[in-house]
């Protein structure tokens, strides 16, 4: 801020002028360091006191030019902390009306209640997506920093109240994360967003084994740990190497493959309706490899034959080159 760089620069500047004074007291009147400073604060403070010794001309003449130049500072350092204080209460305050206006235009967002390491990694991934989301952290100066260094949407909160998340639009928005660090706090979590939106798909994080029945029951769709995904996948880095090799360019640096693993649904205007894998010309034409297709109260399909027919509403889990999949979506009737 530009306002507490000045303040630094007047302090400093007021700073060398309590030195240069006490030096002139000290060499032109030849009083002790401790009378010269001593008057040096005496005359800058405008206390009034009389002058320590008696001062010669000289004295005089320095010390005017003292007062002139100190209290001017003094001035000038009092009027930089007042604008420092007026723009800080008026950013805070348009501040916080600007997240509120963010909040009230949030529609089929995703609500992440904590912003652990977890949390944030799931935060990241969904801005490189550029989905619309909602972080919800109970620690005031942890909102505020990753706010100011990410620039997301984070409010301080306690995602385990229903006021929180009907602030956060919960009837609105498309999934929730309970990422807290408490296995506890996440059930709590999930109980409460589930009770105040029963469609809502809701993932929860567990730390330990037993918890993941409790918040399950609670109502999450479903429960994730990262310490049981950190041991599966350091045992399959050595028992099959070069396929978590794959998955992990495929899922998270899928630019030095230059391929993209997508998800889309199938619209009901799609033109694609009724047509077999092979007739749609998905994998010939636009090079595109279908990989499973989820269809709604069914098992997924993995690796689908060519004659399998595509529906309304069928999920496509498809690998493909970035330009090619945004054809499909067009022809998949997706609206992004």
């Amino acid at each position: 801020m530009k306002s507490l760089r000045n303040i630094s620069i007047l302090l400093a500047a007021l700073v060398m002028v309590m030195a240069i004074g006490t030096a002139g007291f000290h060499y032109l009147e030849g009083w002790c360091w401790f009378d010269g400073f001593y008057m040096v604060v005496t005359t800058l403070s405008t206390v009034g006191y009389s002058e320590v010794h008696p001062l010669s001309h000289a004295g005089r003449v320095f010390n005017a030019g003292l007062i002139l130049t100190g209290v001017s500072l003094v001035f000038l350092i009092i009027g930089a902390l007042t604008q420092a204080i007026i723009e800080i209460e008026f950013n805070q305050f348009f501040g916080r009306r600007k997240m509120e206006r963010e909040i009230a235009r949030l529609h089929d967002h995703y609500i992440i209640c904590g912003a652990g390491r977890v949390g944030r990694a799931v935060a990241r991934q969904l801005a490189q997506s550029n989905a619309s989301f909602l972080v919800i952290e109970n620690n005031e100066a942890k909102a505020a920093r990753i706010r100011e260094e990410t620039g997301w949407l984070v409010v301080h909160g306690d995602a385990t109240l229903e006021a929180q998340l009907l602030a956060a639009h919960i009837e609105h928005a498309a999934g929730l994360v309970a990422a807290s660090t408490t296995d506890a706090t996440n059930t709590y979590i999930v109980l409460t967003a589930r009770s105040l939106n029963p469609g809502l798909k809701i993932i929860a994080r567990a730390s330990e084994e037993g918890a993941e029945k409790h918040m399950t029951t609670a109502g999450a769709d479903q429960v994730i740990s990262p310490y049981g995904f950190a041991g599966f996948r350091i045992a399959q880095a050595f028992l099959r190497p070069h396929v978590i090799n794959f998955l992990e360019v495929a899922l998270l640096r899928s630019d030095e493959l230059g391929l993209e693993l997508e998800e889309l649904m199938i619209d009901p205007s799609s033109e694609l309706i009724g047509q077999s894998l092979r007739d749609s010309g998905i994998r010939h034409n636009l090079g595109i490899t279908v990989l499973a297709i989820k269809r709604e109260s069914e098992e997924m399909k993995y690796s689908p034959s060519p004659d399998a027919l595509l529906l309304a509403n069928d999920h496509l889990i498809v690998m493909g080159e970035p330009d090619r999949l945004r054809e499909l979506e067009a022809l998949a009737g997706v609206h992004k």
